[in-house]
């Protein structure tokens, strides 16, 4: 297996990986902008997932893909339903709980997935007595749910498997191997700016590393 870029920084020459624009030492560019590694590294951003603020994908939020296709929700919501009845924001904490807090769908699309089960016949009124509205499934619901049980099954599977993806990422030891990655790397070109031959090695090794966690 051969990485030919490395996912450090933009990939602008033979040293890109450390933030290096056209030309030129790539540390000494850095040095210039007093920034070191580009916006992969210690800045606001982190290092990559290394540290960055925020709640992300399991992906990264940069390229988050749409989690559902077309109909899935609709299935989602339908299991849902069949557990419990349940009202709009009750659905969507149970949906965000079988993606381990990874995904939630917006009340902007389960709302109206709720009101088109109601017009299809698949979900009705279970409770008006309050503001919110409560919603159960319908025998069409169960027989439309039965109909689609092989589809719901993989939507399932992909939930859990992004809830699990997330879970590794947490893992302590992870954290740490990645803490102790970064903070090596900031000494090592926190002073004088390393020569082509080392910078050549520290991506070899991390090129090896990469290679180790892919094959295990």
């Amino acid at each position: 297996m051969h990485f030919a870029r490395f996912p450090f920084g933009r990939d602008r020459g033979p040293h890109s990986c450390f933030g290096a624009g056209h030309g030129g030492h790539p540390m000494h560019a850095a040095g210039r902008r007093g920034g070191g590694f580009g916006p992969g590294f210690g800045g606001p951003g982190g290092f990559g997932d290394f540290g960055g603020g925020g709640r992300r994908g399991p992906d990264g939020e940069g390229r988050r893909e749409r989690m559902l296709e077309g109909g899935d929700l609709r299935l989602l919501a339908l299991h849902v339903l069949r557990q419990r009845p349940s009202h709009g924001y009750e659905v969507i904490k149970a949906i965000e709980d079988l993606a381990g807090g990874q995904y939630s769908p917006s009340p902007g699309t389960v709302y109206p997935t709720l009101a088109m089960l109601e017009d299809l016949g698949q979900a009705e009124l279970a409770d008006t007595s309050g503001s919110r509205k409560q919603y159960r499934i319908t025998a069409a619901g169960e027989e439309a749910l039965a109909a689609q049980q092989e589809v719901l099954d993989r939507v399932l599977a992909r939930l859990q498997h992004l809830g699990g993806s997330a879970d590794a990422r947490r893992s302590p030891a992870i954290h740490r191997a990645m803490h102790n990655l970064k903070m090596a790397l900031h000494l090592r070109f926190a002073g004088e700016p390393p020569s082509d031959e080392v910078l050549r090695r520290i991506a070899e090794a991390i090129d090896r590393a990469a290679v180790e966690i892919e094959r295990s």
